[in-house]
C-alpha cells in the first residue's frame, strides 16, 4: 500500500491543478497541507488496523490517506460531487477506502456501522466544514448510531465552546449537549497556515469519547433538551423567562419559577450559572409540574 502524499503542499496543488479545482464558498472547503496536522489528528483518534472509520467531507481525500493507511476500512461521504473524480484518482492506492457521494445530514450511520462494522461502535473523523459544524455535532450525537469516538477538526471558538463549562461566555447548549453525550478535550490548535486556502481563525481537533451512559439521569430526556434550548435561545433572559416564552413549552411564569426554585434556585439564575446536572434536577421538576409538558 501506498504512503500518503497529499499532507505535502506542493502534491496537494499538483492534484488541485491537475483537475482545475476551484473551491466552493458554499461547501467550506478548506483542505489540510499539513503532514504534522494529519499525524497528529490520526493519534488523537486512536486509530488503529482493527477500526472502521467513518470520515465527514474528505475533499480531495488528504486526511483520507491518513486514515486509511492506519484502519482495517474508511468510508468517506462527500456532498460535492465535482470532488468524486478526484477521490477516486487519490484513493486508488487505498483499496480500503471508499467514498459515499451523500449530505452527512441525510445519511444512514447506523447502518453504515451495521454493513461495515457489524454493528459495533465506529470511529468518526472529519475536518467539519465551519458553517455546519454545529448541525453535524448535534445530529452525530442525537442520531443514536453506534459510535465510539469522534475526532473533528472545528473553528477554535467552536471547540472552545465544545469544552467550556458554567460560568464561562461561550457556554452553551452545544456545551451541554457534548458533557451529556461525550467525554469532550481539546487535543491541539491548528493555526490557518496548516490548510489550503487559508482560513481567518485558528482551528482546533476535538476528540470525543462517546460515552456508555449520561452523566446525569432524567425522567424525559427530551423535556432536558427542550430546557437547554429555552436557557440559551435568549441568553438574557431568566431562566424562569425562558421557559415561560419557549415556544415548546406550555409552562407558566409561576410554574416555572416553582421549578427553579424547587432545586434550590433563585428565579433570576440564568441559564449560563447551571451545570448539566442542574439543568436534569430543574427537568425533573418541570415534568412532576406538568408531566404532558409537549402537549
Amino acid at each position: 500500500m501506498a504512503r500518503p502524499y497529499l499532507g505535502n503542499p506542493g502534491r496537494c496543488r499538483e492534484v488541485l491543478k491537475k483537475y482545475g479545482f476551484t473551491f466552493r464558498k458554499k461547501y467550506g472547503q478548506n483542505f489540510l497541507i499539513s503532514e504534522a496536522v494529519l499525524s497528529g489528528i490520526i493519534d488523537a483518534a486512536g486509530i488503529t488496523e482493527d477500526d472502521f472509520v467513518l470520515e465527514i467531507g474528505p475533499g480531495i481525500g488528504t486526511l483520507t490517506q491518513y486514515l486509511a493507511d492506519a484502519a482495517r476500512r474508511v468510508t468517506a461521504v462527500e456532498i460535492d460531487r465535482s470532488l468524486l473524480p478526484i477521490l477516486a484518482d487519490t484513493l486508488s492506492d487505498w483499496p480500503n477506502a471508499d467514498v459515499i457521494n451523500a449530505d452527512i445530514l441525510k445519511t444512514d450511520i447506523a447502518a453504515i456501522a451495521a454493513r461495515e462494522n457489524e454493528g459495533r461502535p465506529i470511529k468518526i473523523a472529519a475536518n467539519l466544514p465551519y458553517y455546519i459544524t454545529t448541525p453535524i455535532i448535534m445530529g452525530l450525537l442525537e442520531g443514536r448510531a453506534p459510535i465510539g469516538s469522534m475526532t473533528v477538526m472545528v473553528q477554535k471558538e467552536v471547540a472552545e465552546r465544545m469544552v467550556t463549562g458554567p460560568g464561562s461566555k461561550e457556554y452553551g447548549a452545544l456545551s451541554l449537549a457534548v458533557a451529556y453525550y461525550t467525554e469532550a478535550e481539546i487535543a491541539f490548535i491548528v493555526p490557518p497556515s496548516a490548510f489550503i486556502p487559508q482560513p481567518k481563525v485558528e482551528s482546533a481537533v476535538v476528540h470525543m469519547v462517546c460515552r456508555d451512559k449520561p452523566p446525569v439521569a432524567v425522567r424525559d430526556e427530551a423535556l432536558l433538551f427542550a430546557l437547554i434550548r429555552a436557557a440559551f435561545n435568549e441568553r438574557r433572559k431568566t431562566l424562569t423567562n425562558g421557559i415561560s416564552h419557549y415556544a415548546g413549552f406550555h409552562f407558566s411564569k409561576e410554574e416555572a419559577a416553582q421549578a427553579v426554585e424547587r432545586c434550590g434556585f433563585a428565579p433570576t439564575v440564568r441559564g449560563e450559572q447551571l451545570s448539566l446536572a442542574d439543568f436534569g434536577a430543574i427537568a425533573d421538576a418541570l415534568y412532576e409540574i406538568r408531566p404532558e409538558w409537549k402537549a
